[in-house]
């Protein structure tokens, strides 16, 4: 069998210019997405050269997730520190962000920067470095690829938030490593959701391609039980529950379980649809049935709901 060879492409060659050409193709939906995918977080594009209070973004998108801010700044070039000012700055006016530096090469010192400052910070800054690369094989279309050079690292982040909080419990403890294996399991078993990582808490969140929505795997001690709630937040969540009750409420109960449960909530900010079952987070030993049946329901609500969270 032969084999192309895989030949790397100069930047410039493809987006002769930076704001007017790189960009308007980094925020089309499917290379943000690929970005995203990059990166383990779910876009949503807000808009190109965007304001954030003072400051603008080569792209501002947000992470559908918890809705902050995700300030995307593109440099065709080796990294500089003219760049690098310009993350700090963004860093120290903003009370939650995500900050994604995109670079053709990034130096040693900058790499180095960008690790320091993940270290220092706490979770609600987190900095990405990504080199763009474009290869093709013989005469193919060129194709992107995002390389991952500096990340956050959320264990150290959470072990520092709790240790300083003097929080830490065994079953804190407990908790992130449950959402750690079911994540493992979801991953092994080749589930098609995208897991978070895990936290101390007694829930993880999964995002499903849109602000103020997010499917959410529950434990609970007191009563033995594990869940999977959708919220619906935001200024719109009642009419957002009122849209989706009205047209798939019945569905719902065929296809993704009969004891689902709708709930508007009113006089609270969120609506939300729950399914529950038994089951004893604390007992390891049911634990693989505990993770089927999360795999097979949260599947299950990814697939009933995401598709007409998009058509509100």
């Amino acid at each position: 069998m032969k084999l192309g060879r895989l030949e790397k492409i100069d930047l410039r060659s493809y987006w002769k210019k930076e704001a007017t050409d790189f960009t308007p193709w980094l925020a089309k939906p499917e290379n943000i997405q690929l970005l995203g995918e990059t990166i383990g977080v779910e876009l949503e594009l807000q808009g190109q050269e965007e304001k954030v209070g003072p400051f603008s973004a080569d792209i501002l998108c947000k992470d559908t997730l918890n809705d902050h801010y995700v300030l995307i700044e593109n440099q065709l070039e080796r990294t500089d520190h003219t760049h690098l000012g310009q993350l700090l700055t963004y860093a120290a006016g903003l009370d939650a962000v995500t900050i994604i530096w995109i670079a053709q090469k990034f130096t040693e010192e900058h790499r180095a920067a960008l690790d320091w400052l993940n270290r220092v910070t706490d979770e609600t800054i987190n900095f990405f470095g990504i080199e763009i690369e474009l290869y093709k094989i013989g005469d193919s279309l060129p194709a992107p690829n995002f390389k991952l050079v500096s990340n956050p690292n959320d264990w150290t982040k959470q072990v520092k938030k709790s240790a300083s909080s003097q929080n830490v419990t065994e079953i804190k403890l407990l908790q992130q490593e449950y959402w750690q294996s079911l994540k493992n399991y979801m991953e092994e078993n080749r589930s098609f959701v995208k897991m978070q990582n895990p936290l101390m808490q007694h829930w993880t969140n999964i995002a499903v391609g849109r602000s103020y929505f997010n499917i959410s795997p529950t434990v609970n001690s007191r009563d033995n039980s594990i869940n999977i709630w959708l919220y619906i937040n935001g200024d719109k969540a009642k009419e957002n529950f009122d849209k989706l009750h009205s047209s798939y409420y019945e569905k719902s109960l065929l296809e993704i379980h009969p004891d689902i449960i709708w709930e508007k909530l009113e006089g609270k900010k969120s609506s939300v649809v729950i399914l529950k079952t038994s089951g004893d987070f604390t007992d390891r030993n049911d634990w693989t049935n505990q993770f089927k049946w999360f795999k097979e329901y949260i599947e299950k609500y990814s697939t009933f709901f995401r598709p007409k969270i998009a058509k509100l």
